[in-house]
């Protein structure tokens, strides 16, 4: 039973390398329905302003949102906990589910390239 299990559990793709290309391949095979805030951001941050600068902040952004896209579960469950903190009336809980959600993030920023 677990091994069934385990065969139609989701198959998630590694994180490619850390470049805007690499990163930009990934989310066109893997998570297309980013592709154009990615392509928008890109030409709004980059390719407009021929400035490299904003490149590794680009990057970083776009490494999470790829992360979070790529595992339909984890997706999911940010998802659902921006949904609920929309919709508590209770600050303190709404605080506690984006933080929830800040933490997420900040731990996909430490996934290396293969992960």
């Amino acid at each position: 039973m677990t091994a069934h299990a385990a065969e139609s559990d989701p198959v998630i793709p590694p994180m490619p390398e850390r470049t805007p290309k690499a990163l930009r391949r990934a989310i066109a095979e893997d998570a297309p329905q980013l592709l154009p805030d990615f392509d928008k951001h890109w030409k709004r941050a980059i390719a407009d302003t021929y400035d490299l600068g904003p490149v590794p902040a680009f990057v970083a952004r776009w490494w999470c949102e790829y992360a979070i896209a790529r595992d339909p579960g984890l997706d999911a469950h940010v998802r659902d906990l921006h949904r609920r903190a929309a919709e508590t009336d209770d600050f303190a809980e709404a605080q506690v589910l984006l933080e929830e959600v800040s933490k997420i993030r900040y731990r996909t920023r430490e996934l290396e390239p293969g992960e």
